[in-house]
């Protein structure tokens, strides 16, 4: 991963939109659904692209990278996916989310 940025849902979308500008392919990842504990609120935003770039968050870091290598997939594939992570879930133990929640993401190409 070359470049982490975190900043408000304005940004991730403008800096989505500013990479598609350029040429380069770009993934979504939005929480669409959050129980109990979760590390970010529902709406929280990550963009993804081509070069392994990425902007905003969606886990505070805990799923980060299992949700961009599933965005790299969808850039390439260009099928959305629907991640479901929680504490009773082996892949979100494995990926670090042993907050006590669950939590949805959606991933989608912006084309």
């Amino acid at each position: 991963m070359n470049e982490t940025i975190v900043g408000d849902q304005e940004d991730v979308l403008g800096r989505a939109f500013e990479w598609k500008g350029q040429g380069r392919r770009v993934a979504l990842a939005t929480v669409v659904t959050t129980w109990g504990s979760s590390p970010r609120p529902v709406g929280s935003l990550l963009a993804v692209d081509t070069e392994s770039q990425f902007v905003g968050s969606v886990s505070g870091g805990c799923i980060e990278g299992a949700v961009i290598r599933e965005a790299m997939d969808v850039i390439e594939d260009g099928k959305p996916r629907l991640l479901d992570f929680g504490v009773t879930d082996t892949q979100a133990w494995d990926v670090g989310l042993a907050c006590g929640g669950k939590i949805q993401v959606y991933v989608e190409r912006l084309d």
